[in-house]
């Protein structure tokens, strides 16, 4: 069947311009490394959680002779997802193409945009739940790592490791942290002197991700950057962080194929309405004559999720998230 003229058609090659750019914004962007992405074959679905009690428990591994050995008796928990769709539309005026199409790629240029709109959306909404006072428990610092000579931030992040084990029998593996904490974390006089042994002649002002993850004793620090307006439409803008500069989180995150891994959370992708590309994103134009305009689209179908099982009625069962993690506040 032919496409009716204002069909949508989806566009591989803006879909690549979308993965380049998205790659680009990564160093803004964390919320799919917090809860990196899974793709789905159905909107709606249950998946298998690890009960809480499970992830602790000492078996009996012992077998005598000529019997059996001990297994699992432990039956899997329902864990439960629902995918949403995000998208977000830009068009290109056939006079404003006429005008200035000759200067630049008006249609990736509205890709782009339509790209850091969304995405903004999801990193926004997978900050809350990283962050979400009703699920993790607040564990204040005594001292915040604003004050550079007094604060203690390897102790403390050794002591928020140690809780983390107590609860899941597992080891945190990455600190997420805000754009601004980032350099106050590095100046700390107790991280300086540790880090001025761990890599002897290193800048400190200069320093990686990697290279603090590894004076930390753990695999990743995270770094959540970029701002938006909170303001409403027409107003003037008021600026914030999606990352809280006050709080950091010390939590299990993985991008394993085994779903039953525990982490904090993980990004499901209803894979038809999401693309099978790495960026999960369809970019699509169509025709809109009622406003003699190309129509570029670029959305996704998806739900960001702490890790949790449920009951019939929708209740928590075991919050594997809250037991992965260990919310620290009053960092600056």
């Amino acid at each position: 069947m032919e496409p009716k003229p204002n069909s949508a058609i989806i566009r591989p090659d803006l879909g690549g311009v979308v993965d380049e750019f998205k790659a680009s914004m990564g160093a803004r962007f964390i919320s799919l490394q917090v809860m990196p992405a899974f793709p789905v074959a159905k909107e709606t679905s249950g998946f298998p959680v690890i009960p809480r009690e499970a992830l602790l428990r000492l078996e009996d591994t012992r077998r005598n002779s000529g019997g059996s050995y001990n297994r699992s008796d432990f039956g899997w928990e329902n864990g439960l997802y629902a995918t949403r769709e995000n998208g977000w539309e830009e068009a290109i005026d056939d006079r404003l193409l006429s005008l200035y199409g000759s200067l630049f790629d008006v249609e990736m240029v509205k890709s782009r945009r339509a790209t850091r709109i969304i995405l903004s959306s999801q990193e926004k909404r997978i900050a809350d739940k990283t962050f979400d006072s009703s699920r993790f428990a607040a564990h204040a610092l005594g001292t915040q790592w604003s004050a550079s000579a007094t604060a203690t931030p390897f102790d403390d992040i050794n002591d928020a490791k140690l809780a983390v084990e107590a609860q899941c029998g597992m080891q945190p593996n990455t600190l997420i942290i805000s754009s601004k904490t980032f350099p106050l974390l590095l100046n700390c006089d107790q991280m300086v002197d540790r880090i001025k042994y761990t890599f002897p002649g290193i800048d400190i002002n200069n320093m990686t991700t990697r290279q603090l993850a590894q004076a930390l004793g753990i695999e990743n620090v995270l770094v959540g950057g970029g701002v938006y307006s909170s303001a409403d439409k027409g107003q003037d803008a008021t600026i914030a962080r999606f990352w809280p500069d006050d709080q950091a989180m010390l939590t299990i995150t993985t991008d394993d194929p085994d779903i039953s891994v525990p982490c904090i959370g993980r990004t499901f992708f209803w894979a038809e309405e999401s693309g099978e590309n790495e960026g999960r994103t369809i970019v699509e134009t169509y025709r809109d004559e009622t406003v003699r305009s190309e129509v570029v689209r670029v959305r996704h179908d998806s739900d960001e999720r702490l890790l949790a099982s449920y009951n019939d009625s929708g209740v928590i069962v075991s919050d594997i998230a809250d037991a992965v993690s260990y919310r620290i506040t009053n960092v600056q």
